[in-house]
């Protein structure tokens, strides 16, 4: 994980930790508009309304910053996966997951983006951390998917597939959103476009997928 020179003092003060934020936060908006390699750290530093050497106190290099950004969406991005429990109904667990991604989609579009163009890129700052723990937890996820489909509760399917389905059409409306509002139109662009998906993609995945009386 990136550590912020200013943590590798003993006694972090309130303001270095409002600086450490105030220039992520900067980061983050040169990140997810032009991508780590056409970021520099003088954008950053004026986005952030410091001078670079006092940006350079804080964060030595322009990849300090992105990892540190790239870790902290890692761990927000995992956290709706990690809920995925294996004791829960399955309807309501994949309910539950596709609103749990949209609402992602819908407040952190900025961190969506960063890690699209990471990826994009060939992912050179996470390759280990996509082999490794998002690997891993993909795998114990899948298995849950397919003892919901030994038990007669979920359709026969490859579960990888299905997450990344998920995935896909849910971070849709944060990688594309100026398509999604632009085809929608004046009024149906609003933050209500994300109910309207969530009802879509739970009809879509439910009636797809989950097995028994309702969709015998």
């Amino acid at each position: 994980m990136a550590i912020p020179r200013a943590a590798q003092t003993q006694r972090r003060t309130r303001i270095q930790e409002e600086k450490e934020e105030l220039i992520l936060e900067a980061a983050l908006e040169v990140f997810s508009q032009r991508g780590f390699h056409g970021s520099t750290i003088d954008q950053i530093a004026e986005v952030a309304g410091m001078s670079k050497p006092n940006l350079l106190y804080y964060f030595r290099t322009k990849d300090t910053m992105h990892r540190a950004l790239i870790d902290r969406v890692l761990e927000n991005w995992l956290e709706p996966l990690q809920a995925f429990d294996a004791e829960g109904d399955p309807e309501e667990e994949i309910r539950s997951y596709i609103r749990r991604k949209l609402e992602m989609a819908r407040d952190f579009p900025r961190e969506s983006r960063l890690f699209a163009n990471e990826i994009l890129q060939g992912a050179p700052h996470i390759e280990g951390v996509l082999e490794g723990p998002l690997k891993s937890l993909v795998d114990e996820k899948a298995g849950v998917i397919r003892a919901w489909i030994a038990a007669g509760k979920v359709r026969d399917c490859d579960p990888y597939h299905m997450i990344f389905s998920i995935w896909s059409t849910t971070q849709h409306y944060a990688d594309f959103d100026v398509q999604v509002k632009a085809v929608l139109g004046i009024g149906h662009d609003g933050v209500d476009r994300f109910e309207a998906a969530a009802r879509f993609l739970e009809t879509l995945f439910v009636s797809g997928l989950i097995l028994g009386d309702k969709n015998a």
